[in-house]
């Protein structure tokens, strides 16, 4: 599953060109301690302007219509009464606001949330995970990126316009509100659901016409007409995460990141991003759908740490593991009197402006300045009795720079990665058993809908060792709806997968020691030549991204053209990042780290890290394909290295086939030992030379969304290599059923 870019998991951002999250990006602390990693950073807020949008475009005579031309009539559908209640609101006291921003992300900027703060999707019916709705007293837009363009028209009614994020001519959200308002206007939001640091670009953009932004604390005003049909928020327990999956037990994190405070000069952090307090205390949940996290900001200071948790999630063993570890609890709500009563005292908090929100943010410099006025005022009285002896007065403010944890909870140690490892090879047995499944009833005649499909999958991988849920919402998608980048089927509105139809499944699945993010394309009849090249080229983006070495201190927007290349040989392209960070048995996107167009971005490439590799091409309304690994980073043995710089490369930690499943199709039905057979089979066909390759083409379906004469030897090569890995690794884990 791929997202846009890092910031993918981070709120609403304003720059030109791009309105969904690539100019806010966290840059990298100076981090020094085992578990930490020290490096030069570059400043906080690193704004970018890309000279110009990407476009997906044809280069045959077969032209993919633009995607208005296929939106539905809905000029007879009624008004939109969640619309009009909400703007009844607008002129409400202590309210009294011109527009109305409701972002998709929850109070912790998490990319995928929990159903009762899902606000954006209430109001809009728009259900992707990025996006950004504005409402006016006499408009509503929806911003959103090209993952989402033609989901977001099939959901959106008439009273909705939808901006089409980084195309041509699409204003961003500060230049549609400086538009659209009378000059004095007063936009409204809930400060809980904007980073610090996109609250204040927003006010500084919509400051130049004069506009006032409103923090409205008391109430969130969906929340208002939304009423009792909101569902109740999570609050299942939490679990403790297994040392020796975790590597790292709680004290030794803490410790290292209290020698960070002492470095930075702060005597305590507050950490707000869900994930980074999951992995700091060894901690899991299931408060969001598909990422074992829960519902929590953490205060670390010198001597003691703070959880704000609901504590009925919190079971005797948890408790205990947190007393072990010098972790109090506090009521969740209770956050922001303890940053008031924090700033009351003098402490020099460290707050990330990029993920904790505006609300938290703004109570503590105003806390803060009131303790200093407080300092200053008690120096003058003692002025006035003695004299001031040093002539200048001042007192602790806060720390403003990126979290130290995300950096070192995206460098896996050993526990970590041989848990990745692990989890990645049982996850590729249960793929092929579900593989031989599907090929198998297809041929049979059997009518399969795409949740059918889903459905099956899930049943494979739950009967895996140490399966807790799927990563992230399968996206099983045939023919057009491949297209649809980021589709989720639905019961009641999917398509039968379609023999004579590509068909593109992206799918993934949380363990207890790690996490899976797969993608794989294929087509159970006969593709078009148009198809197979478009397969080839993407396949040849992969391979070129799998097989790059670097410096280390590369960023990942420098590796981003080896996977685009091929595709921009012939004039195509694909709205997507290319690669994402992935936890450990925790979120299925993790930051800093991306492999992604937006070159905003300077977070290096750095071992230990993983990301996934997962080009693409999409035609709209037609079919969609998708080639995705994921990767682990690693330092790469060459023989020089140029100003004694070290070098970095990847190893593979997904085993699946590549290319048509059909590696799968001569198996029959029944025995395990029939699946390893065939496995093996088609794994020997695929380890022939070019030539017999060649030979073999209309023999065996093997190669049947590639078209051999694009690939190189080495590219045939790394292909009959990784299938000989894949028979390997995979083989042993197959025995078993």
């Amino acid at each position: 599953m791929h997202s846009l870019s890092s910031q993918a998991m981070r709120p609403l951002s304003l720059s030109p060109s791009f309105t969904h999250s690539s100019c806010q990006f966290r840059f990298l602390s100076s981090l020094s301690l085992p578990g930490f990693h020290k490096f030069q950073t570059l400043p906080s807020f690193y704004k970018i302007y890309p000279n110009a949008p990407l476009f997906v475009r044809n280069c045959t005579s077969i032209s993919a219509k633009p995607s208005s031309e296929f939106r539905k009539d809905r000029t007879q559908e009624p008004p939109d009464e969640k619309l009009r209640a909400l703007r009844e609101l607008f002129t409400k006291p202590g309210v009294n606001i011109d527009a109305y921003i409701i972002p998709s992300q929850d109070a912790h900027q998490s990319e995928f949330i929990a159903e009762c703060y899902m606000r954006r999707t209430f109001i809009s019916g728009f259900t992707g995970s990025s996006g950004t709705a504005i409402v006016t007293k006499d408009k509503a837009a929806l911003w959103t990126d090209g993952r989402y363009f033609l989901q977001a028209e099939k959901q959106l009614n008439p009273s909705w316009i939808l901006m089409r994020s980084g195309n041509l001519g699409v204003p961003t959200i500060s230049e549609w509100l400086n538009s659209v308002l009378v000059p004095g206007g007063r936009v409204g939001i809930d400060p809980f659901l904007f980073s610090s640091a996109a609250a204040e670009e927003l006010k500084e953009t919509i400051g130049q016409k004069n506009h006032e932004l409103v923090y409205l604390y008391d109430f969130n005003l969906v929340d208002a007409i939304w009423k009792e049909s909101r569902p109740k928020p999570p609050n299942k327990p939490i679990r403790v995460h297994d040392l020796k999956y975790a590597g790292l037990d709680v004290a030794s994190k803490l410790s290292s990141l209290r020698s960070e405070l002492v470095d930075a000069g702060s005597s305590a952090i507050i950490i707000s991003m869900l994930d980074e307090i999951a992995w700091l205390l060894n901690l899991r949940g299931s408060d969001v759908p598909h990422s074992p996290v829960m519902y929590a900001y953490l205060i670390v200071e010198m001597a003691k740490a703070k959880l704000f948790i609901d504590d009925s999630k919190v079971t005797t063993d948890v408790m205990n593991h947190l007393k072990n570890a010098g972790v109090e609890l506090r009521p969740y709500d209770s956050i922001l009197s303890e940053i008031k009563s924090l700033a009351a005292q003098g402490v020099r908090l460290w707050l990330d402006p990029s993920s904790v929100n505006a609300a938290i943010m703004n109570t503590y410099k105003i806390a803060n300045e009131r303790y200093l006025e407080s300092i200053e005022n008690k120096k003058k009285s003692k002025t006035k009795m003695y004299g001031d002896t040093n002539g200048h007065s001042g007192g602790p403010t806060g720390v403003f720079k990126t979290s130290p944890v995300a950096v070192a909870k995206a460098l896996k140690n050993s526990a970590e990665l041989e848990g990745m490892r692990n989890s990645h090879l049982r996850d590729a047995a249960a793929l092929a058993q579900f593989w031989v499944w599907l090929e198998e009833e297809l041929h049979n005649g059997a009518k399969l809908t795409e949740v059918d499909v889903a459905d099956k999958l899930l049943e494979f991988r739950s009967k895996q060792a140490g399966f807790i849920d799927t990563s992230f919402d399968t996206i099983s998608g045939s023919g057009a709806n491949g297209a649809i980048i980021h589709y989720k089927p639905e019961t009641d509105n999917c398509s039968v997968v379609d023999l004579n139809k590509l068909f593109l499944l992206d799918s993934g699945a949380q363990y207890e020691d790690g996490t899976t993010d797969i993608t794989r394309t294929v087509h159970f009849g006969e593709p078009t030549a148009r198809q197979k090249e478009c397969f080839t080229r993407v396949l040849q983006g992969h391979i070129a991204l799998d097989q790059a070495i670097f410096p280390e201190s590369t960023p990942g927007f420098v590796l981003d053209p080896f996977a685009r290349s091929f595709l921009w040989k012939i004039g195509l392209d694909y709205r997507h990042g290319t690669g994402h960070g992935v936890g450990a048995a925790l979120n299925v996107h993790e930051g800093p780290q991306s492999i992604s167009y937006r070159y905003g971005n300077m977070t290096p490439l750095m071992e230990g890290m993983i990301v996934s590799n997962e080009p693409g091409y999409y035609e709209d309304h037609a079919f969609g394909i998708r080639i995705e690994n994921l990767l682990y980073i690693k330092e790469v043995d060459t023989p020089n290295r140029f100003g004694g710089t070290a070098y970095l490369g990847f190893e593979k930690l997904t085993f699946v086939p590549i290319q048509n499943m059909e590696l799968f199709n001569v198996l029959v039905s029944h025995a395990a030992s029939l699946i390893k057979w065939s496995l093996h089979n088609m794994m020997t066909m695929c380890s022939k030379s070019r030539s017999a390759l060649l030979s073999y083409e209309n023999e065996s379906v093997a190669t049947k969304l590639v078209d051999l004469s694009l690939l190189s030897v080495a590219e045939i090569d790394w292909l009959n290599d990784y299938h000989s890995q894949v028979w390997e690794k995979v083989s042993a884990c197959l025995e078993i059923y």
